[in-house]
């Protein structure tokens, strides 16, 4: 019998595997600096292309400086109205009817299309009916909002509320109507009742979709109360843009539409972070 210390030495005990190379030293501030600047500058290229195309057409005389002034006059007229206080009289104006009109869309079209979505003799009820509005269009009915609401506050509100409802009512059904039919029968055979079933499946899983309504309803907001305000106002960014071209203020005129597309871009914003804040749970397909 051969011993067990004769035992060749192919069987002997296997030689330690070294241990992985220690990871090296992460980024350094300057550098997680400099690639967050990159990212910042790759995606403002194309506003800062822009803005430098505006600048110089006109100073190279491809367009009449008068009718389309260069950039930076623009912006000086735009820190003149902010600095006399105008501008912001007129934001605070038209941002004051916007987001009254937005915030009573948003109460009143998400819980209608909430229910609109989840039981269809409802929806079979209204369907006509909504077919015949969503298809007229907000500035069309202005003169009857003027009519019988008057030249206020409220009938420029009531054209935003009308405005912005149509958008976050059909993307509540749409996000209602779209939930996976897989995840309804698994939530009813694990014996969820259909009020724990609309809160924990049905409604989560319309929140994209719904904001994207919102999303949405924020850019009406603001595009049709300007036309509105064009009206019959005495303030807003509508009324400041109106008034600058019949005084022939033209760098003025420029500055209140640059200071709704700025209005618009925040809001947009705004409202993209309430969406990932109410869906963290949704998974980003581009990270």
């Amino acid at each position: 019998m051969v011993d067990i210390a004769e035992r060749p030495a192919r069987l002997a005990a296997p030689a330690a595997v070294p241990p992985p190379a220690s990871a090296g030293p992460g980024p350094t501030r300057p550098a997680r600096l400099l690639g967050l600047g990159g990212r910042a500058l790759h995606r403002s290229a194309a506003l800062l292309a822009l803005a430098a195309g505006w600048e110089a057409v006109p100073r190279a005389g491809l367009v009449d400086r008068v009718f389309l002034p260069p950039l930076s006059e623009v912006l000086t007229a735009w820190w003149a109205l902010l600095r006399g206080g105008q501008l912001a009289d007129h934001v605070g104006a038209s941002l004051t009817r916007s987001l009254t009109g937005l915030a009573l869309a948003v109460l009143t079209a998400i819980p209608l299309g909430l229910l609109i979505g989840w039981y269809r003799p409802l929806a079979d009820l209204l369907s006509p009916l909504l077919e015949v509005f969503r298809n007229t269009a907000a500035l069309a009915l202005l003169p009857v909002f003027v009519l019988i609401l008057g030249l206020g506050e409220t009938s420029k509100i009531a054209l935003v509320l009308y405005a912005c409802s149509w958008p976050i009512l059909l993307n509540t059904i749409a996000g209602v109507k779209g939930v996976d039919p897989l995840l309804i029968r698994s939530a009813r055979s694990m014996g969820l009742n259909h009020l724990r079933l609309f809160q924990k499946v049905i409604l989560p899983a319309a929140v994209p979709t719904i904001f994207t309504g919102v999303r949405l309803a924020g850019a009406y907001s603001i595009l049709v109360l300007v036309a509105a305000e064009m009206v019959g106002a005495k303030a807003g960014l509508g009324y400041l843009i109106n008034y600058a071209q019949y005084n022939f203020a033209i760098p003025d005129m420029y500055a209140g539409i640059i200071t709704i597309s700025a209005i618009g871009l925040i809001v947009n914003q705004l409202l993209v972070a309430g969406e990932r804040r109410f869906s963290t749970w949704r998974v980003d397909p581009t990270a």
